[in-house]
């Protein structure tokens, strides 16, 4: 995290916490629940990002599993890749269930299946412990800034204890519901992103192909009734080719997997978010598995 953070932390009281995962969105994350003056222990599956973690916040410590970071924490916080990363750092004898006092409570960050949070919250109820699945929208500069947008489902109580500490890395948490509400709430996001990029691959496209000096068109019709975030942050990035940052198709596709996974469950119908999903694989196969989800453009130049 950048030393010129500018993020401005409310007055809540210490807590002990844990963060499981310090990936690109985790370790941002961990940082600011340690700027927020938080006692913060760490665990990632390869153990240079927590030593290079503690380094960069002293005080912090870490564990080699999931069951040690945890010891006495009051908050466990987690952000992996999927249902199974998560059965594996929270479940089994080394897992964070195991490690976790009585009463503790456990946010998920991961975007994961709706089903996997029942299943979580099942077995930490069982523990006498308390989970909420709470994925995140923002992207990487939404945590490194701790601006998340969170959307969280399970009990009020938890809900409730958890909030104020999670602030310290989100412009918005809030409750949808019960258990598994959060991930189908970031389902409903991710089918949004997808017909919007899709939308605005399509105009940049046809705009450059009509000989339109298409940054000036962003800006004219970015201040209409088609202005969007994507719009404002992407456009332009577009049109210059530029697909290093942000949220990797790979990424993606796994979230509309999941989508069109619940849909078949629920009936819904996703004609336009499936197309956009083969539209993705056909960027995948053309290597840009970790290009930024605006390289739809790309499969129509």
């Amino acid at each position: 995290m950048s030393s010129t953070n500018p993020k401005t932390y409310e007055s809540t009281p210490s807590q002990k916490v844990a963060f499981l995962g310090l990936g690109v969105m985790g370790y941002p994350m961990a940082g600011h629940l340690h700027l927020a003056g938080h006692s913060v222990a760490v665990y990632n599956r390869s153990t240079a990002k927590s030593i290079a973690f503690k380094a960069e916040y002293t005080s912090a410590t870490h564990g080699l599993t999931p069951k040690s970071a945890v010891q006495d924490a009051d908050i466990v916080f987690c952000c992996v890749g999927n249902d199974d990363d998560l059965r594996s750092v929270i479940l089994g004898t080394d897992g964070a269930f195991a490690g976790m006092k009585k009463g503790a409570i456990l946010v998920d960050h991961t975007t994961a299946s709706a089903s996997i949070a029942r299943e979580l919250y099942e077995v930490a109820k069982a523990s006498g412990l308390h989970f909420v699945d709470a994925p995140v929208s923002g992207g990487q500069a939404g945590a490194q800034n701790g601006l998340l947008t969170v959307m969280c489902g399970g009990d009020q109580a938890a809900f409730d204890a958890v909030q104020p500490t999670a602030m310290a890395f989100s412009r918005a948490f809030t409750r949808m519901g019960e258990a598994g509400a959060g991930q189908l709430t970031k389902m409903v996001n991710q089918i949004c992103i997808a017909g919007l990029v899709q939308g605005l691959s399509e105009a940049v496209a046809f705009g450059q192909k009509a000989g339109l000096d298409v940054n000036l068109v962003l800006d004219v019709i970015g201040k209409g009734a088609a202005q969007s975030w994507q719009l404002d942050n992407r456009g332009k990035t577009m049109v210059a080719d530029k697909f290093d940052f942000g949220f990797a198709v790979d990424w993606m596709r796994k979230d509309l997997g999941l989508v069109l996974d619940e849909s078949k469950r629920n009936g819904a119908r996703l004609p336009v978010t499936a197309l956009v999903d083969q539209f993705y694989a056909d960027v995948q196969a053309m290597g840009g598995q970790r290009w930024d989800t605006s390289s739809l453009v790309k499969r129509l130049r």
